[in-house]
C-alpha cells in the first residue's frame, strides 16, 4: 500500500450530502475482488448518460457534462470536497478501491459513514473531518477558483490553504502510523512473519497429530 505523509492536490467539489456506496462504485461492477480497474466506474451513473455493465467499453459512453469529474477544470484532480455522511449504505471495499483507482489520495468532509471511514484506511485513502464552516468555506473557494488546490499534511494533522491557513483534523494514532508507513492488515500481519512462522513450527513439533 502507498504511504500516505503529505499530499499536495486539485480539489474536486462534490456538493452532495448522504452519498451512499451504490453511488460511489454501483453493484453491477463488484464482481472483481481485485483492487483495480473500478476507476471507469465512479460515481458511472452520475458520469454517463447511458447505463453501463461489467466489460463495456467505457470510452464509448456518452458522459454527463454537468457532473464535476467530468469538467475540464477538475481533470486530474486528487482531492475530493463533499459534504456530511459521505460513504454511508452498504459496506463494499470496492467504493474505496473505485476513488483510489480514479485518482484521489484524500477525501475531506464534514463527516464519514463508520465503515467506509475504517476501509479507507486499509487502502491507503485518507478521509478528513472537518467542521461545516470550514468544508462551507472550502466550497466556495473551489468553486470561484479555478485550479484550487489544498496540501495536506498527516504529520502534522492539517490541511493548508493556498491563503495560509491550516485547518487541523483528528486522526486515530493507529490508523495514523499505519498510512504514513503504507500498511494494511495484509502489510501489518507480514511485520510478524518469524514470529507466526517459529509459532507455527514449534505447534507442530507440540501436537503433530494436527499437521
Amino acid at each position: 500500500m502507498e504511504p500516505f505523509t503529505r499530499h499536495k492536490g486539485l480539489v474536486a467539489p462534490l456538493d452532495r450530502a448522504n452519498v451512499d456506496t451504490d453511488a460511489i462504485i454501483p453493484k453491477q461492477y463488484l464482481k472483481s475482488v481485485k483492487r483495480t480497474g473500478f476507476g471507469p466506474n465512479l460515481f458511472d451513473d452520475w458520469r454517463y448518460l447511458d447505463p453501463g455493465g461489467p466489460g463495456d467499453d467505457h470510452s464509448k459512453r456518452r458522459l454527463n457534462p454537468e457532473f464535476v469529474l467530468n469538467q475540464d477544470r477538475y481533470a486530474g484532480a486528487s482531492i475530493l470536497l463533499t459534504r456530511e455522511n459521505f460513504g454511508c449504505g452498504s459496506s463494499r471495499e470496492h467504493a474505496v478501491w473505485a476513488l483510489s483507482d480514479f485518482g484521489f489520495r484524500a477525501v475531506v468532509a464534514t463527516s464519514f459513514a463508520d465503515i467506509f471511514y475504517s476501509n479507507c484506511f486499509k487502502s491507503g485513502l485518507l478521509p478528513v473531518a472537518l467542521d461545516a464552516d470550514t468544508i462551507d468555506l472550502l466550497f466556495r473557494r473551489t468553486l470561484a477558483e479555478s485550479g484550487y488546490r489544498l496540501s495536506i499534511d498527516l504529520y502534522d494533522q492539517q490541511v493548508r490553504t493556498p491563503e495560509g491557513e491550516a485547518f487541523a483534523f483528528e486522526i486515530d494514532t493507529f490508523r495514523r502510523e499505519c498510512l504514513l508507513e503504507g500498511l494494511d492488515d495484509i502489510g501489518l500481519t507480514l511485520q510478524s512473519a518469524d514470529a507466526i512462522r517459529a509459532y507455527e513450527e514449534r505447534r507442530e513439533q507440540e501436537a503433530p497429530w494436527l499437521f
